[in-house]
Protein backbone atom coordinates (compact mmCIF):
# COMPACT_ATOMS: atom_id res chain seq x y z
CA UNK A 1 0.00 0.00 0.00
CA UNK A 2 1.45 3.55 -1.12
CA UNK A 3 0.14 6.86 0.87
CA UNK A 4 0.90 10.39 0.86
CA UNK A 5 2.60 11.65 3.87
CA UNK A 6 -0.24 13.22 6.01
CA UNK A 7 0.86 16.85 6.01
CA UNK A 8 3.77 16.77 4.05
CA UNK A 9 2.11 18.88 1.05
CA UNK A 10 0.79 17.44 -2.02
CA UNK A 11 1.77 14.46 -2.66
CA UNK A 12 4.86 14.38 -0.70
CA UNK A 13 6.09 17.84 -2.07
CA UNK A 14 8.37 19.58 -0.21
CA UNK A 15 11.70 21.41 -1.08
CA UNK A 16 14.13 19.75 1.17
CA UNK A 17 14.02 15.80 2.65
CA UNK A 18 16.48 14.94 5.40
CA UNK A 19 17.32 11.82 6.28
CA UNK A 20 17.98 11.48 9.69
CA UNK A 21 17.19 13.48 13.33
CA UNK A 22 20.27 13.07 14.61
CA UNK A 23 21.97 16.24 15.39
CA UNK A 24 22.85 16.90 11.74
CA UNK A 25 19.58 16.21 10.39
CA UNK A 26 18.01 18.07 13.23
CA UNK A 27 20.33 20.88 12.87
CA UNK A 28 19.84 21.15 9.31
CA UNK A 29 16.65 20.93 9.27
CA UNK A 30 15.84 23.38 11.66
CA UNK A 31 18.08 25.84 9.94
CA UNK A 32 16.54 25.58 6.65
CA UNK A 33 12.84 26.20 8.39
CA UNK A 34 14.64 29.51 10.06
CA UNK A 35 15.17 30.45 7.00
CA UNK A 36 11.35 29.42 5.48
CA UNK A 37 12.27 26.65 3.56
CA UNK A 38 9.61 23.84 3.62
CA UNK A 39 11.34 20.64 4.78
CA UNK A 40 10.11 17.18 5.31
CA UNK A 41 12.51 15.21 8.03
CA UNK A 42 12.46 11.38 7.98
CA UNK A 43 14.13 9.46 11.42
CA UNK A 44 13.65 5.72 11.67
CA UNK A 45 13.89 5.42 15.28
CA UNK A 46 11.81 6.98 17.98
CA UNK A 47 13.24 9.72 20.13
CA UNK A 48 14.14 9.34 22.53
CA UNK A 49 16.99 6.99 21.69
CA UNK A 50 20.18 5.68 22.85
CA UNK A 51 23.35 6.78 21.47
CA UNK A 52 26.89 7.48 22.46
CA UNK A 53 28.67 10.66 22.35
CA UNK A 54 27.67 12.90 25.58
CA UNK A 55 30.61 15.05 25.74
CA UNK A 56 29.87 19.07 23.80
CA UNK A 57 32.31 21.39 22.82
CA UNK A 58 32.45 25.48 24.01
CA UNK A 59 31.88 26.07 20.11
CA UNK A 60 28.61 24.39 19.78
CA UNK A 61 27.38 26.90 22.60
CA UNK A 62 27.11 29.52 19.96
CA UNK A 63 24.97 26.98 17.19
CA UNK A 64 22.53 26.69 20.61
CA UNK A 65 21.89 30.68 20.60
CA UNK A 66 21.19 30.44 16.78
CA UNK A 67 18.84 27.36 17.23
CA UNK A 68 17.14 29.07 20.42
CA UNK A 69 17.44 26.78 22.79
CA UNK A 70 20.89 27.50 24.94
CA UNK A 71 18.68 27.64 28.33
CA UNK A 72 16.94 24.08 27.70
CA UNK A 73 20.43 22.15 26.83
CA UNK A 74 21.41 23.87 30.41
CA UNK A 75 18.46 22.26 32.46
CA UNK A 76 19.86 19.01 30.60
CA UNK A 77 23.69 19.05 30.99
CA UNK A 78 26.20 18.81 33.65
CA UNK A 79 29.00 22.33 32.99
CA UNK A 80 32.04 21.29 31.52
CA UNK A 81 34.42 23.31 32.18
CA UNK A 82 37.86 21.25 30.49
CA UNK A 83 39.48 18.06 30.02
CA UNK A 84 41.61 15.73 32.23
CA UNK A 85 44.35 13.42 30.72
CA UNK A 86 46.51 10.37 32.87
CA UNK A 87 48.88 8.67 31.80
CA UNK A 88 49.68 5.37 33.46
CA UNK A 89 53.78 6.74 33.96
CA UNK A 90 52.07 9.43 36.52
CA UNK A 91 48.63 8.64 38.12
CA UNK A 92 48.84 10.78 40.39
CA UNK A 93 49.21 13.61 38.52
CA UNK A 94 46.91 14.17 35.65
CA UNK A 95 46.67 17.74 33.15
CA UNK A 96 43.64 19.60 32.86
CA UNK A 97 43.13 22.03 30.24
CA UNK A 98 40.68 24.54 30.79
CA UNK A 99 38.70 25.91 27.78
CA UNK A 100 38.84 29.50 29.65
CA UNK A 101 42.67 29.50 28.59
CA UNK A 102 41.55 29.03 24.69
CA UNK A 103 43.91 31.31 22.31
CA UNK A 104 40.90 33.38 20.83
CA UNK A 105 39.31 36.00 23.74
CA UNK A 106 35.62 35.28 22.20
CA UNK A 107 36.01 31.07 22.84
CA UNK A 108 33.24 30.20 24.79
CA UNK A 109 35.07 28.91 28.39
CA UNK A 110 32.73 26.17 29.17
CA UNK A 111 30.19 23.07 27.54
CA UNK A 112 28.04 20.70 28.68
CA UNK A 113 27.97 16.83 29.07
CA UNK A 114 24.67 15.54 28.27
CA UNK A 115 22.31 12.02 27.68
CA UNK A 116 22.53 11.87 24.14
CA UNK A 117 18.41 10.37 24.17
CA UNK A 118 17.39 13.40 25.80
CA UNK A 119 19.77 15.84 23.99
CA UNK A 120 19.20 14.85 20.24
CA UNK A 121 15.04 14.45 21.29
CA UNK A 122 15.51 17.89 22.13
CA UNK A 123 16.88 19.14 18.71
CA UNK A 124 14.00 17.02 16.78
CA UNK A 125 11.38 18.81 18.65
CA UNK A 126 13.28 22.24 18.22
CA UNK A 127 13.10 21.25 14.30
CA UNK A 128 9.46 20.35 14.60
CA UNK A 129 9.10 23.64 16.33
CA UNK A 130 10.28 25.49 14.28
CA UNK A 131 8.00 24.06 11.24
CA UNK A 132 9.86 21.36 9.90
CA UNK A 133 7.65 18.31 9.58
CA UNK A 134 9.27 15.27 11.23
CA UNK A 135 8.10 12.21 10.76
CA UNK A 136 9.76 9.20 13.00
CA UNK A 137 9.94 5.52 12.45
CA UNK A 138 9.83 6.08 9.32
CA UNK A 139 13.17 4.33 6.92
CA UNK A 140 14.19 5.64 3.54
CA UNK A 141 14.59 2.67 1.30
CA UNK A 142 15.07 3.95 -2.17
CA UNK A 143 16.60 7.50 -3.45
CA UNK A 144 16.27 8.58 -7.24
CA UNK A 145 18.32 11.57 -7.99
CA UNK A 146 18.18 13.65 -10.63
CA UNK A 147 20.04 17.35 -11.80
CA UNK A 148 17.48 20.04 -10.81
CA UNK A 149 19.92 22.25 -12.43
CA UNK A 150 18.02 20.59 -15.41
CA UNK A 151 14.41 20.67 -13.81
CA UNK A 152 15.23 17.26 -11.95
CA UNK A 153 13.28 16.43 -8.68
CA UNK A 154 14.84 13.80 -5.58
CA UNK A 155 11.94 11.06 -5.36
CA UNK A 156 12.06 9.45 -2.06
CA UNK A 157 10.94 6.15 -0.91
CA UNK A 158 9.90 5.02 2.72
CA UNK A 159 8.39 2.49 5.02
CA UNK A 160 6.66 3.59 7.88
CA UNK A 161 6.27 1.75 11.37
CA UNK A 162 3.21 -0.19 9.92
CA UNK A 163 4.75 -1.18 6.87
CA UNK A 164 3.18 1.30 4.59
CA UNK A 165 5.00 3.08 1.62
CA UNK A 166 5.64 6.47 1.58
CA UNK A 167 6.47 8.49 -1.76
CA UNK A 168 8.16 12.16 -1.45
CA UNK A 169 9.18 14.64 -3.83
CA UNK A 170 11.90 16.89 -3.38
CA UNK A 171 14.30 19.79 -4.81
CA UNK A 172 16.86 18.74 -2.33
CA UNK A 173 17.88 15.71 -0.32
CA UNK A 174 20.04 16.06 2.74
CA UNK A 175 21.94 12.41 3.99
CA UNK A 176 21.65 13.02 7.46
CA UNK A 177 22.18 9.49 8.57
CA UNK A 178 24.49 8.65 10.70
CA UNK A 179 26.88 5.75 10.70
CA UNK A 180 23.74 4.24 8.47
CA UNK A 181 25.76 6.49 5.64
CA UNK A 182 22.51 5.76 3.39
CA UNK A 183 23.34 7.50 0.32
CA UNK A 184 26.99 6.99 0.47
CA UNK A 185 26.38 3.50 0.60
CA UNK A 186 24.14 3.77 -2.52
CA UNK A 187 26.17 5.80 -4.42
CA UNK A 188 29.08 3.82 -3.65
CA UNK A 189 31.05 6.65 -1.87
CA UNK A 190 32.26 5.29 1.41
CA UNK A 191 35.73 4.13 2.02
CA UNK A 192 37.67 3.12 5.06
CA UNK A 193 39.57 5.32 6.23
CA UNK A 194 43.12 4.53 5.08
CA UNK A 195 45.55 6.46 7.77
CA UNK A 196 43.54 5.23 10.61
CA UNK A 197 40.86 2.45 12.43
CA UNK A 198 39.54 2.21 15.90
CA UNK A 199 36.94 0.26 17.63
CA UNK A 200 35.14 1.15 21.01
CA UNK A 201 33.38 -0.69 23.99
CA UNK A 202 31.35 1.02 26.66
CA UNK A 203 28.86 1.26 29.22
CA UNK A 204 27.04 3.46 31.90
CA UNK A 205 27.87 3.15 34.99
CA UNK A 206 26.61 4.25 38.54
CA UNK A 207 28.69 4.68 41.79
CA UNK A 208 31.79 5.92 39.99
CA UNK A 209 33.20 9.47 41.90
CA UNK A 210 33.65 12.40 39.80
CA UNK A 211 36.31 15.09 40.45
CA UNK A 212 35.41 17.96 43.47
CA UNK A 213 34.37 21.43 42.95
CA UNK A 214 34.05 22.94 39.16
CA UNK A 215 35.98 20.22 37.77
CA UNK A 216 32.86 17.44 38.44
CA UNK A 217 31.44 17.64 35.05
CA UNK A 218 35.11 17.64 33.19
CA UNK A 219 35.82 14.74 30.62
CA UNK A 220 38.72 12.23 32.13
CA UNK A 221 40.31 10.46 29.17
CA UNK A 222 43.10 7.74 30.48
CA UNK A 223 45.28 6.67 27.61
CA UNK A 224 46.77 2.72 28.54
CA UNK A 225 48.55 0.69 26.02
CA UNK A 226 45.92 -0.28 23.62
CA UNK A 227 44.28 3.55 22.70
CA UNK A 228 42.40 5.33 25.90
CA UNK A 229 39.46 5.42 28.52
CA UNK A 230 36.87 7.93 28.95
CA UNK A 231 35.14 9.04 31.88
CA UNK A 232 32.01 11.32 31.21
CA UNK A 233 29.80 12.55 33.98
CA UNK A 234 26.10 13.24 33.45
CA UNK A 235 23.63 15.00 35.64
CA UNK A 236 21.66 12.59 36.49
CA UNK A 237 24.56 11.04 38.62
CA UNK A 238 25.67 8.18 36.29
CA UNK A 239 29.14 8.21 34.59
CA UNK A 240 29.79 7.15 30.69
CA UNK A 241 32.75 5.16 30.67
CA UNK A 242 34.24 3.34 27.38
CA UNK A 243 37.39 2.82 25.87
CA UNK A 244 38.71 3.72 22.11
CA UNK A 245 41.17 0.90 21.09
CA UNK A 246 43.36 -0.17 18.70
CA UNK A 247 41.03 -2.67 16.58
CA UNK A 248 43.59 -5.48 17.13
CA UNK A 249 42.72 -5.46 20.89
CA UNK A 250 39.05 -5.63 20.36
CA UNK A 251 39.24 -8.65 17.94
CA UNK A 252 40.83 -10.29 21.16
CA UNK A 253 37.56 -10.33 22.66
CA UNK A 254 36.27 -13.73 23.89
CA UNK A 255 33.82 -12.44 26.76
CA UNK A 256 30.55 -11.02 26.70
CA UNK A 257 30.79 -6.88 26.40
CA UNK A 258 30.74 -6.26 29.71
CA UNK A 259 33.30 -8.69 30.93
CA UNK A 260 35.54 -7.24 28.16
CA UNK A 261 35.08 -3.80 29.27
CA UNK A 262 36.02 -4.81 32.89
CA UNK A 263 39.37 -6.86 31.36
CA UNK A 264 40.35 -3.38 29.49
CA UNK A 265 39.44 -1.17 32.69
CA UNK A 266 42.34 -3.67 34.52
CA UNK A 267 44.56 -2.37 32.37
CA UNK A 268 44.57 1.10 33.21
CA UNK A 269 44.87 0.81 36.65
CA UNK A 270 43.92 4.62 37.31
CA UNK A 271 40.76 4.25 35.70
CA UNK A 272 40.27 0.73 37.01
CA UNK A 273 40.81 2.18 40.66
CA UNK A 274 38.03 5.11 39.92
CA UNK A 275 35.95 2.23 39.19
CA UNK A 276 35.91 0.23 42.67
CA UNK A 277 32.14 0.07 43.46
CA UNK A 278 31.12 1.10 40.23
CA UNK A 279 28.10 -0.55 39.06
CA UNK A 280 26.79 -1.17 35.78
CA UNK A 281 23.39 1.19 34.56
CA UNK A 282 22.85 -0.87 31.35
CA UNK A 283 24.35 -2.66 28.76
CA UNK A 284 27.69 -2.24 26.83
CA UNK A 285 28.22 -2.12 23.78
CA UNK A 286 31.04 -2.64 21.43
CA UNK A 287 31.01 -1.10 18.39
CA UNK A 288 34.34 -1.89 15.08
CA UNK A 289 34.87 -0.22 12.00
CA UNK A 290 34.57 3.83 13.59
CA UNK A 291 36.70 5.62 11.18
CA UNK A 292 35.37 5.99 7.04
CA UNK A 293 35.24 8.67 4.77
CA UNK A 294 33.11 9.04 1.86
CA UNK A 295 34.94 10.35 -1.33
CA UNK A 296 32.68 13.19 -1.91
CA UNK A 297 29.85 15.29 0.60
CA UNK A 298 27.61 16.06 -2.28
CA UNK A 299 26.33 15.79 -5.93
CA UNK A 300 23.55 17.45 -8.39
CA UNK A 301 20.98 17.71 -5.86
CA UNK A 302 21.98 15.73 -2.63
CA UNK A 303 24.85 16.36 -0.10
CA UNK A 304 26.04 14.40 3.02
CA UNK A 305 26.59 15.95 6.56
CA UNK A 306 28.04 14.93 9.82
CA UNK A 307 28.77 11.22 10.40
CA UNK A 308 27.15 10.18 6.95
CA UNK A 309 30.09 12.27 5.27
CA UNK A 310 32.60 10.97 7.60
CA UNK A 311 33.96 10.01 10.75
CA UNK A 312 37.43 9.90 12.32
CA UNK A 313 37.33 9.12 16.25
CA UNK A 314 35.46 10.49 19.49
CA UNK A 315 38.76 11.28 20.92
CA UNK A 316 38.24 15.35 21.14
CA UNK A 317 34.25 14.87 21.40
CA UNK A 318 34.60 16.28 18.03
CA UNK A 319 31.12 14.52 16.42
CA UNK A 320 28.13 16.51 17.38
CA UNK A 321 29.90 19.71 16.82
CA UNK A 322 31.13 18.56 13.45
CA UNK A 323 27.57 17.76 12.91
CA UNK A 324 26.13 20.60 14.06
CA UNK A 325 28.46 23.06 12.38
CA UNK A 326 27.96 20.67 9.24
CA UNK A 327 24.51 20.88 9.45
CA UNK A 328 24.66 24.66 9.68
CA UNK A 329 26.69 24.87 6.64
CA UNK A 330 25.02 22.73 4.72
CA UNK A 331 21.69 24.93 5.35
CA UNK A 332 23.30 27.97 4.05
CA UNK A 333 24.40 26.09 1.00
CA UNK A 334 20.87 24.16 0.35
CA UNK A 335 19.01 27.78 0.45
CA UNK A 336 21.74 29.42 -1.34
CA UNK A 337 21.50 26.40 -4.29
CA UNK A 338 17.55 26.03 -4.23
CA UNK A 339 17.42 30.40 -4.56
CA UNK A 340 20.45 30.08 -7.62
CA UNK A 341 20.30 26.78 -8.65
CA UNK A 342 22.70 27.61 -11.79
CA UNK A 343 25.46 28.41 -9.20
CA UNK A 344 24.44 25.11 -6.99
CA UNK A 345 28.13 23.70 -7.63
CA UNK A 346 29.92 26.43 -6.51
CA UNK A 347 27.72 26.13 -3.11
CA UNK A 348 28.11 23.04 -2.35
CA UNK A 349 31.88 22.85 -3.47
CA UNK A 350 32.90 25.59 -0.65
CA UNK A 351 30.30 24.03 2.17
CA UNK A 352 32.52 20.37 0.97
CA UNK A 353 35.29 22.72 1.59
CA UNK A 354 34.74 23.99 4.68
CA UNK A 355 33.81 20.83 6.33
CA UNK A 356 37.10 18.70 5.41
CA UNK A 357 39.14 21.34 6.68
CA UNK A 358 37.36 21.83 9.93
CA UNK A 359 37.79 17.21 9.79
CA UNK A 360 41.96 17.68 8.46
CA UNK A 361 42.59 20.12 11.30
CA UNK A 362 41.43 17.35 14.10
CA UNK A 363 42.36 14.58 12.66
CA UNK A 364 46.05 15.42 12.31
CA UNK A 365 45.66 15.37 16.39
CA UNK A 366 43.76 12.23 16.43
CA UNK A 367 45.85 10.04 14.00
CA UNK A 368 48.76 10.32 16.34
CA UNK A 369 47.09 10.92 19.81
CA UNK A 370 48.00 7.50 20.97
CA UNK A 371 51.62 7.84 20.48
CA UNK A 372 54.39 8.19 22.73
CA UNK A 373 55.21 12.13 21.87
CA UNK A 374 52.01 13.05 21.88
CA UNK A 375 51.03 11.83 25.38
CA UNK A 376 54.43 13.43 26.65
CA UNK A 377 53.27 16.47 25.07
CA UNK A 378 50.13 16.49 26.60
CA UNK A 379 51.66 15.92 30.11
CA UNK A 380 53.99 18.39 29.71
CA UNK A 381 52.98 21.45 27.99
CA UNK A 382 54.74 24.78 26.62
CA UNK A 383 52.91 27.77 25.71
CA UNK A 384 55.99 29.20 23.51
CA UNK A 385 54.16 31.00 20.87
CA UNK A 386 50.83 30.18 22.02
CA UNK A 387 51.00 26.26 21.46
CA UNK A 388 49.68 25.21 25.06
CA UNK A 389 46.57 27.88 24.37
CA UNK A 390 46.22 26.63 20.49
CA UNK A 391 45.72 23.01 21.95
CA UNK A 392 42.85 24.06 24.11
CA UNK A 393 41.09 26.18 21.24
CA UNK A 394 41.42 22.93 19.48
CA UNK A 395 39.81 20.80 21.96
CA UNK A 396 37.15 23.82 22.22
CA UNK A 397 36.26 22.93 18.70
CA UNK A 398 37.88 26.23 17.23
CA UNK A 399 39.04 24.42 14.25
CA UNK A 400 36.99 26.26 10.85
CA UNK A 401 37.76 30.16 11.36
CA UNK A 402 41.55 30.94 9.93
CA UNK A 403 42.72 33.16 13.06
CA UNK A 404 46.15 32.84 15.22
CA UNK A 405 45.20 29.35 16.34
CA UNK A 406 46.18 27.88 13.22
CA UNK A 407 49.75 29.42 13.53
CA UNK A 408 50.09 28.48 17.08
CA UNK A 409 49.21 24.84 16.17
CA UNK A 410 52.05 25.20 12.94
CA UNK A 411 54.42 25.85 16.13
CA UNK A 412 53.16 22.84 18.03
CA UNK A 413 53.06 20.56 15.39
CA UNK A 414 57.36 21.64 14.48
CA UNK A 415 57.25 20.62 18.21
CA UNK A 416 55.70 17.15 17.80
CA UNK A 417 58.05 16.10 14.73
CA UNK A 418 61.13 17.23 16.46
CA UNK A 419 60.21 15.32 19.02
CA UNK A 420 59.20 12.24 16.99
CA UNK A 421 63.32 12.40 15.14
CA UNK A 422 64.62 12.73 18.81
CA UNK A 423 62.55 9.40 19.71
CA UNK A 424 62.59 7.39 16.35
CA UNK A 425 62.56 3.98 17.43
CA UNK A 426 59.38 4.58 19.66
CA UNK A 427 57.81 7.00 17.32
CA UNK A 428 58.44 3.81 14.13
CA UNK A 429 56.80 1.46 16.23
CA UNK A 430 53.88 3.92 16.65
CA UNK A 431 53.57 4.44 13.19
CA UNK A 432 54.22 1.00 12.21
CA UNK A 433 50.75 -0.23 14.77
CA UNK A 434 48.42 2.59 13.49
CA UNK A 435 49.16 1.83 9.99
CA UNK A 436 48.37 -2.07 10.44
CA UNK A 437 45.48 -1.41 12.38
CA UNK A 438 44.27 0.49 9.73
CA UNK A 439 44.31 -1.87 7.39
CA UNK A 440 42.51 -4.61 9.76
CA UNK A 441 38.91 -4.95 9.11
CA UNK A 442 37.31 -5.87 12.09
CA UNK A 443 33.19 -6.28 12.21
CA UNK A 444 32.51 -7.81 16.08
CA UNK A 445 30.76 -5.12 17.30
CA UNK A 446 27.44 -5.12 19.43
CA UNK A 447 25.76 -1.94 18.11
CA UNK A 448 23.05 -1.63 15.57
CA UNK A 449 25.39 0.46 12.88
CA UNK A 450 27.32 -2.98 12.96
CA UNK A 451 24.62 -4.94 11.73
CA UNK A 452 23.65 -2.58 9.02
Amino acid sequence: MKQAVENAGTDGRCQVLVIGGGPAGSTVASRLAQKGRDVVLLEKARHPRFHIGESLLPMNMPLFEELGIADAVATLGIPKHGAEFTIPEAPDAPRTYYFERALNDDTPASAYEVRRSEFDHLLLENSARLGVRVLEEVTVSDVALADPANGGTQQVTARDAAGNTLEFEADFVVDASGRDTFLARRLDLKTRNAEHNSAAIFGHFNNVPRRPGRDAGNISIYWFQHGWIWMIPLRDGAMSVGAVCFPEYLKTRRTKPEAFLWETLKLCPPAFDRMQGAELAGPVNATGNFSYRSRQAHGPGYLLVGDAFTFVDPVFSSGVYIAMSGGFRAAEAVDRCLARPARAGRYLRAFERDVRRGVRRFSWLIYRFNSPVMRKLFMGPRNTLGMEQAVISLLAGDVYRNTRVQWSLRAFKAVYYTQMALNLPRALHFWARRRRNARLRFTGGTTPEDEA
